[in-house]
């Protein structure tokens, strides 16, 4: 049971969030239904409770009392405790924010962003799955979700030099670009960051990665700590400035893409001094230039949007540049693109660990919609997505390949 004073410290945090835009999404909701349909967690469960409008519940009734008209007629009731705690999975464990129904909302109610606003106030009661919340913290304390410190970054970097004869510039003046990483890449998926490289440097771009501003993913905007949000990016941004940086490149990861290139600037309260391109999107931009060799890919593949990348983020074509002319056998999911289906494990659910069973059954719709290509192989440009779509591999013992879609790339540069 809450006390009193975590009661009204959830409250208060509502209420000073839910201004401009927010306030009418909490009075439009004209319970259609629609978004039911379009969750991956409702589609994989047919449980009602997952419909994503029932989310808005918590922050609606909270409003309800403080501000709505209702309140005004005495119809206003206040938030308990029981709703807080009711309500803890289905803010955290069973919404990836990856906006699929507000793409359908015949109201344009943003859920995505009442689910981001209502997990803050749940910090501010003291709520939250611990998993998520360590992740954010080990942000403050060791730089990095995964634990990955400067000096570990450091010290893989110059492994991985060894190991793939290959240079990996490290805090190098005078660099234009700055990239930056994933913890869940460099420290499960490092392929990916010399897949990286190769593809740089085959360009000859004029690039770097900071041990000071590394760290792209930001569990700090996922748990709704929003001091460690600033935090994070914070450090890339000065990291950026002080080494004259023009273009700070996102790698394969959806919602960091999301948190610098589309809030960054409004977290820090200032306009960022460089672009911001997610890697899909850099690539895609050497490829245009002629700056990139690829030799054809020949088996069959199919692609998985990063919701984060694609929907929510509006580099959906990206991607497909990279594949045209490369990948011969090229094969589109249904849906796909902006309404193509969530791994299942964004959003910070894929740190949950109360969430597995849920996000294994989600993974389904992905199998099927794969299966249906005919493909024998899925590619993505999210290591989140990776990670959480490798595990539901293996928990289905499924027969089918998952890669990156830099790592394939690399693999097949014309030297």
């Amino acid at each position: 049971m809450l006390t009193n004073e975590q009661l009204q410290s959830a409250a208060d945090k509502f209420m000073a969030l839910t201004g401009g835009n927010l306030a009418p999404y909490l009075e439009a909701c004209v319970h259609c239904g629609q978004c039911a349909e379009a969750c991956h967690f409702y589609e994989a469960t047919n449980d009602p409770r997952y419909t994503p409008a029932y989310k808005l519940f918590p922050i609606a009734k909270a409003w309800k009392r403080n501000k709505s008209p209702l309140n005004w007629l005495g119809l206003g009731r206040k938030i308990r405790s029981e709703d807080l705690e009711d309500w803890e999975d289905l803010i955290f464990d069973s919404c990836t924010m990856c906006g699929r129904c507000s793409a359908v909302c015949p109201m344009g109610i943003d859920i995505s962003s009442i689910v981001a606003v209502t997990r803050q106030a749940y910090v501010a009661a003291g709520l939250g799955p611990k998993d998520l919340m360590q992740a954010a913290e080990n942000v403050r304390e060791h730089g990095s979700p995964l634990g990955l410190t400067s000096d570990k970054l450091v010290d893989r970097l110059e492994w991985l030099e060894d190991e793939n004869d290959i240079e990996l510039p490290l805090d190098k003046e005078g660099a234009e670009v700055l990239l930056t990483v994933s913890s869940i890449e460099m420290m499960k998926y490092p392929d990916s960051i010399v897949a990286m490289g190769k593809l740089l440097n085959h360009a000859k771009v004029n690039w770097t990665f900071s041990s000071k501003g590394y760290e792209a993913t930001n569990f700090g905007f996922l748990s709704g700590k929003i001091d460690l949000a600033k935090l994070g990016l914070s450090r890339i941004v000065e990291a950026a400035e002080e080494l004259g940086i023009k273009t700070v490149v996102i790698p394969e990861c959806g919602h960091a893409y999301g948190v610098m290139r589309w809030s960054g600037a409004n977290f820090l309260g200032r306009e960022l001094p460089f672009d911001v391109l997610h890697i899909t999107e850099f690539l895609a931009d050497l490829k245009r230039a002629d700056k990139l060799k690829l030799k054809p890919y020949k088996r069959p593949i199919t692609y998985h949007d990063p919701c984060q990348v694609s929907r929510r983020g509006g580099a959906a074509e990206a991607a497909r540049v990279l594949l045209d002319g490369f990948a011969e056998d090229f094969r589109e999911m249904t849906p796909t693109a902006n309404f193509n289906w969530c791994c299942g494990g964004g959003g910070g659910v894929q740190a949950m660990a109360s969430a597995a069973d849920l996000r294994h059954k989600v993974f389904k719709i992905k199998m099927d919609q794969v299966e249906a290509t005919g493909a024998d192989t899925m590619v993505s440009s999210c290591a989140n997505c990776r990670l959480t779509m490798d595990e539901s591999i293996a928990h289905w013992k499924w027969d089918h390949g998952l890669n990156s879609l830099v790592e394939i790339m690399a693999d097949n540069l014309v030297e």
